[in-house]
């Protein structure tokens, strides 16, 4: 089984690093465009090897895509992290050349790999990889729901000073200002949260989750990696261990949800074959509206995408 993860920044070297650790994959190919950079954290990888009692092989490479060829999964985590006073619109233009070319290669050497998107924006950086690589919706995801839930569940964990291991959480939407938690299917260890935690202080945690990233980025000037890449490695693992897991992934939606035509998050189940099944939940009438709201802007930076190609052509 062999993965490759292009970008070998901070989110691709912390997937690549807990993809070895956990035997995800025989080979690990790490690929980058700055000279060294690749090769040497895959090597720092493989020297830990013998500390962690691992035995995947981690092999790095600068802008070389033979070295990923006959990949399974490909992740894509290339293109500028957001800084300070950015959105994650304003990185559509760079990162959508980036991320386009990126597919055309990982297609032109691993033309059955399944590929899983972090690059931001997320959702529309998904919409990219999709259409480049003519792939079915199936096999091109992007990776938002579960970094997104796993810090709603975080935070959760730190107000109830109990473990994460037990709190289970869902959220839909597109991933950054307008993803849609959903306190209804939040639960610990069976227990519904609005049992345990009181309105205004889950009220307060939703929207903590809400701008998590923008936390992090205010924090530490550029965008979060450990959770990130450690999200990314989940997804990577379901899909080689056939795992059937069920998260949300950021996919295209043809008529889920009542909506045609936009990549969201939404609950999936993930496998070998990639996304083998998309679970539609029973919203009410404001989790509708908040997806619907979320549907829009997730549409205005699509049609932005759409507009720079347009130019491009």
């Amino acid at each position: 089984m062999k993965v490759t993860v292009v970008g070998a920044g901070n989110v691709g070297a912390t997937c690549a690093d807990v993809l070895a650790y956990k035997e995800i994959a025989n080979e690990i190919v790490l690929l980058d465009i700055k000279e060294g950079v690749a090769e040497g954290k895959s090597l720092d990888i493989w020297q830990k090897a013998p500390i962690d009692l691992y035995d995947s092989r981690t092999i790095g490479s600068t802008n070389d895509y033979a070295a990923t060829e006959g990949s399974d999964v490909v992740v894509i985590t290339s293109g500028l992290p957001r800084k300070p006073g950015m959105s994650r619109d304003d990185l559509i233009s760079v990162n959508a050349g980036i991320v386009k070319g990126v597919t055309e290669n990982v297609v032109k050497y691993s033309p059955n790999a399944i590929i899983v998107v972090v690059s931001n924006p997320l959702d529309v950086m998904t919409y990219c990889a999709h259409i480049t690589s003519g792939h079915p919706r199936e096999k091109v995801m992007g990776m938002a729901g579960i970094l997104d839930t796993a810090r709603y569940r975080a935070f959760l964990a730190s107000e109830l000073n109990c473990s994460p291991k037990d709190i289970q959480a869902m959220l839909l939407g597109g991933h950054g200002d307008t993803m849609v938690p959903l306190p209804r299917y939040t639960t610990v260890s069976g227990i519904p949260i609005t049992e345990l935690v009181a309105k205004d202080r889950l009220d307060a945690i939703v929207n903590r989750t809400i701008n998590g990233g923008g936390e992090l980025v205010k924090l530490m000037g550029t965008s979060a990696w450990y959770a990130p890449g450690s999200a990314a490695a989940q997804m990577v693992e379901a899909i080689v261990r056939d795992q059937k897991r069920i998260f949300p992934v950021c996919i295209k939606l043809d008529g889920e949800y009542g909506i045609n035509d936009t990549y969201l998050g939404v609950p999936v189940v993930l496998g070998k074959n990639g996304i083998e099944r998309i679970i539609e939940l029973q919203l009410n009438a404001e989790e509708k509206a908040l997806l619907q709201t979320s549907r829009e802007r997730v549409r205005e930076v699509m049609d932005a995408l759409d507009k720079v190609n347009a130019q491009a052509a």
